[in-house]
């Protein structure tokens, strides 16, 4: 039988206020539900504007618990609509506790799981160290839901390999990036264009090298000195691009996603098969200092 897993990519702008983040995204969710929508995913920090450009201790309260009120309210959507919704947010989890936070909910309205950043960056306009700790040690798990099971990760964790590589061999069908990326004012001339591209092309190369669909929904529009450059995207397990949306206008990206593929795609390019994890041990270490340097010579 085919299983087939209908994935919708929501792409916002910040519509300037939590309360009015999350009406936008409810349309959305059930505009995308209306096409046949199994699974729904919104971009990070999805109901406010994007908080790290500066440290500002006020930006605290915008953070909620989960469950609150926030993913409560989604639960009710999910339940209702009989779909899955991945929503990232500001999570509270305790006193001084603060993450970056995916709550995944399930098609009965059930939470299936959370996923908390893991990888946390500190660049300019992104300071995101100030606000988010993060995600506890093992926290590279697969979330099950009833449609799917889903490696949920957060945009910073998109750059590194082992994040796709530690969610896919613990089975994750489809890989998801909920993102706030975007081009700088200062470096958008000179460097836009190649920092887009990189971001594209990392995840298509997990997408190959895993064997995985995977999909990124992206911020949109102007905040500061931030332009998010949208894009959404899902590529197939070959890399394939099935969808991308504009990087200057909201929308919803609709892709099939064919769960069989993954076998199919896995059989033929057997990369997790061949791999060396006999050799593979240096991979846990900070870096690999080379202390001896004493030459060996012939004759």
């Amino acid at each position: 039988m085919t299983k087939n897993v209908r994935l919708a990519l929501v792409q916002m702008r910040d519509q300037g206020s939590a309360f009015a983040c999350v009406d936008q995204a409810e349309k959305q969710i059930h505009a995308a539900a209306a096409d046949g929508a199994n699974v729904v995913c919104l971009q990070e920090l999805f109901n406010g504007p994007y908080p790290c450009q500066s440290e500002d201790h006020r930006r605290f309260d915008d953070a909620e618990p989960i469950p609150g009120p926030t993913v409560n309210r989604l639960a009710g959507i999910a339940k209702e609509l009989g779909v899955v919704i991945v929503a990232p947010i500001f999570e509270r989890r305790g006193p001084g506790m603060y993450h970056n936070s995916a709550a995944v909910l399930d098609t009965d309205g059930s939470l299936a799981g959370v996923y908390r950043k893991m990888h946390i960056p500190d660049d300019p306009l992104f300071y995101e160290k100030f606000y988010f700790t993060p995600g506890d040690a093992g926290g590279f798990q697969p979330i099950q839901t009833s449609v799917a099971r889903l490696g949920v990760a957060i945009c910073w964790d998109q750059w590194f390999p082992e994040t796709a590589r530690l969610l896919s061999l613990a089975g994750a069908e489809i890989l998801l990036y909920p993102t706030a990326i975007g081009w700088i004012d200062e470096e958008k001339a000179e460097f836009g264009a190649a920092q887009r591209d990189a971001w594209i092309t990392v995840m298509r190369s997990h997408a190959i090298c895993n064997g995985v669909f995977l999909g990124a929904p992206n911020r949109i529009g102007v905040e500061g000195k931030l332009e998010f450059w949208g894009s959404s995207f899902v590529a197939s397990p070959t890399g394939q691009l099935l969808g991308q949306l504009s990087d200057h206008e909201e929308g919803i990206l609709i892709a099939d996603c064919q769960l069989p593929q993954i076998d199919v795609v896995r059989t033929h390019w057997p990369f997790l098969r061949d791999r060396r994890i006999d050799d593979y041990g240096d991979l846990t270490r900070r870096w690999i200092d080379h202390h001896d340097t004493t030459t060996k010579r012939c004759g």
